[in-house]
């Protein structure tokens, strides 16, 4: 009998603290903020990303103990209650930013953008956004191809949490009562800390195997929530007496500065490196003390922290967006006013959101005092809403995307005279001064359509594709490096086809053609290239030897070294007088690598305006040209094409340059094609 009172006693202690806790708001204040700035001006906060999980760890924390509580008062968790009380305190307002992504997809977007930004909404809409990211391995730290929802993988892993976690607890209390009975709630902590450690470890483990996966999976993430969780169900965990608390939580938020200072995007993250801030969160939860001004619970409870964490979840949706669609509108800026006036305008959104929208849904009478399927019908209208704008949206953007992916082909195939790098020749074609092709808005559309082709980022295995002739006595030539060489790849298969060459390919991102040793965003991705280096190297030596080799490779390639230029040209020409098997080797000078995507630009602005100058987007001396000198390879160099004394033109001839920052639209560098084939056809003859 006492063995039942003391285990019941010891699960009403499950039930502290069920009052409200206003530090929590001061720590979803700094959650927030963490992010929002880090999204804002990434290179003051390199680590900001970790706010996200500061959420998971509170969120853990806050359901575990609701839903402990529940078990401990009935024995049963009422789950269509608790479903339906987090849809209408978390759908309504993710909804309206949902509808907000859609119409600006329409209205701000290029064109080029539409079918991911619709795709993601979708996935955002059905809360699987995370495992859509991870399915195409994007890499949410990284710059570039950008959604207006990719925010959204993290509310799509806290639903998933939501759904997932009240059936593990009712099922770990059930089988403790069948089988373990007044010890039922030591194996449902048992199991919460078992489940907890299996992902973890997991997550150590696929975050060294693949991290731009493992950033959005379900289960890397669950042991936050756990972590949380684990000090919902072991109050004793808290500290007693005011030095201690005031030492663990202002030491957790220290910590959590400094992680928020010190990780990068090169932080295997969400591995051991998220122990830091995860444990730092746990320390400041669990530290409330509000009984003097010095107190942790006081400096975390005051109405600027807790108004921040009352907003913090609209603020959170809006950010993103908003800074995603920012740089098309026409009539704003990229300044520091304009980026601050956004950043103020983001508080502003939020809390109307929270007060109109969020607030009123979450207490509105039609639906608390009714069943939660009524809540369930109108979630179900909700979705289908949002499913029925998307439909609409791509049924208006489709036809133009069509029209200007044909309108494109067309120019293409018979392209008008003295057209983009044609003009290298020295001729002039008027009726161009004022043509852009591929149009701004279907410029980051005009992208190699060969991805089987391309080896990512944390890729070893070598892929060679091979194109052009199948005749065994044809030429045999092959493109080599890395997303600078990817960008010829169209004009080189154009090349085979029309003189006869049989093509292999070997392309891998980032990971240039040199023995030198190549540095990246992390460890992952340079254990990647060094085994890709090798296996090409293998490759090559097995391979019938080639007529000619043409390789490209990004002229700020990260190498390891105290003069990185010169040992990325000692490792060129290594690789190239080692590996190439006496083939004659062609190269190209490196494009600029300009600071933003000038596409944004050129959709406001004309072409001339959007031009930059010379000395910040060329490098001061490119390694592939040093290389070529050292070993006699043909070197090719547009840079006059691409610039004058001054500046850098986006648009040279008619021609859209790039279809990012650094990156050339297939249109443009297959008006490069020419010149690239004629010097490919004088190494063959050698």
């Amino acid at each position: 009998m006492s063995t039942t009172r003391a285990a019941e006693r010891k699960a009403a202690r499950i039930a502290e603290p069920a009052h409200f806790q206003p530090h929590i708001q001061g720590l979803r204040a700094i959650a927030v903020l963490l992010v929002v700035v880090y999204h804002f001006w990434p290179g003051r906060l390199s680590g900001g990303y970790i706010g996200v999980d500061i959420f998971f760890v509170i969120s853990g924390y806050l359901i575990t103990g609701q839903l402990a509580r529940e078990l401990h008062r009935s024995g049963r968790i009422a789950l269509p209650a608790f479903w339906a009380k987090r849809a209408r305190r978390l759908l309504p307002a993710a909804l309206v930013v949902l509808i907000f992504a859609t119409v600006a997809t329409l209205v701000f977007l290029p064109l080029s953008g539409m079918v991911a930004s619709l795709r993601e909404i979708l996935a955002a809409t059905f809360y699987v956004e995370n495992w859509a990211l991870a399915a195409s391995s994007v890499d949410y730290l990284a710059a570039g191809d950008e959604t207006m929802v990719q925010h959204y993988w993290s509310l799509s892993l806290e639903e998933q949490f939501y759904i997932f976690w009240p059936l593990l607890l009712l099922g770990a209390v059930w089988l403790g009562a069948k089988y373990f009975a007044e010890r039922k709630w030591t194996f449902l902590l048992a199991v919460v800390v078992g489940v907890s450690i299996l992902s973890l470890v997991t997550s150590v483990v696929y975050t060294a195997t693949n991290p731009a996966e493992a950033y959005f999976v379900t289960f890397t993430r669950i042991w936050e929530f756990g972590v949380g969780a684990i000090l919902a169900l072991l109050p004793r965990l808290r500290p007693r007496g005011a030095v201690f608390t005031n030492i663990l939580g202002f030491g957790g938020v220290f910590v959590i500065l400094a992680c928020s200072y010190l990780y990068d995007a090169s932080t295997p993250f969400p591995g051991y490196a998220a122990l830091l801030p995860v444990l730092a969160t746990a320390a400041v939860l669990v530290s409330d003390r509000r009984e003097g001004w010095f107190d942790i619970g006081t400096a975390l409870s005051g109405r600027p922290q807790r108004f921040v964490g009352d907003i913090s979840y609209s603020l959170y949706l809006w950010h993103w967006p908003l800074i995603v669609i920012a740089p098309y509108v026409p009539w704003w800026g990229l300044s520091t006013a304009h980026r601050l006036a956004l950043f103020a305008a983001c508080f502003v959104l939020a809390w109307l959101t929270a007060k109109l929208v969020e607030d009123p849904a979450r207490t509105w009478t039609y639906l608390t005092t009714r069943r939660p399927r009524t809540t369930y019908a109108w979630v179900v209208g909700s979705m289908a809403l949002s499913v029925v704008l998307v439909a609409g949206v791509f049924a208006i953007q489709n036809p133009r995307y069509e029209a200007a992916a044909t309108e494109l082909a067309q120019i293409t195939e018979n392209p008008p005279e003295c057209f983009g790098a044609a003009v290298s020749e020295g001729c002039a074609n008027p009726e161009l001064a004022d043509v852009i092709i591929p149009s701004p808005g279907f410029g980051n559309a005009d992208e190699p359509d060969r991805d089987e082709c391309f080896v990512q980022l944390n890729g070893s295995e070598v892929v060679a594709c091979e194109f052009g002739s199948s005749d065994t006595a044809a030429p045999r030539v092959a493109l080599i490096g890395d997303s600078h060489a990817y960008q010829y790849i169209e004009a080189m298969i154009d090349l085979a086809d029309t003189n006869g060459w049989a093509l292999t390919t070997y392309l891998k991102g980032a990971c240039p053609w040199t023995t030198a040793d190549v540095s990246g965003p992390s460890a992952v991705f340079t254990d990647s290239c060094a085994q890709f280096r090798s296996n090409l190297a293998d490759e090559l030596d097995e391979a019938e030897p080639y007529d000619a080799i043409f390789t490209a490779g990004l002229a700020a390639t990260p190498i390891v070294a105290d003069d990185p230029v010169e040992a990325a040209a000692a490792g060129y020409a290594e690789a190239w007088t080692t590996q190439a098997g006496g083939a004659p080797v062609v190269t190209i000078v490196d494009n600029p690598d300009l600071l933003d995507d000038p596409n944004k630009c050129l959709r406001t602005s004309d072409a001339a305006d959007c031009a930059v100058d010379r000395d910040d987007v060329l490098a001061e001396t490119d390694p592939l040209a040093l290389a070529a000198e050292q070993t006699g390879a043909t070197l090719l160099d547009f840079t006059d094409t691409f610039c004058s004394a001054d500046e850098c033109a986006v648009v040279i001839s008619g021609a859209n340059v790039y279809r990012d920052q650094d990156h050339l639209t297939v249109t443009f560098a297959g008006t490069m094609a020419p010149y690239i084939g004629d010097a490919l056809e004088a190494a063959i003859s050698r």
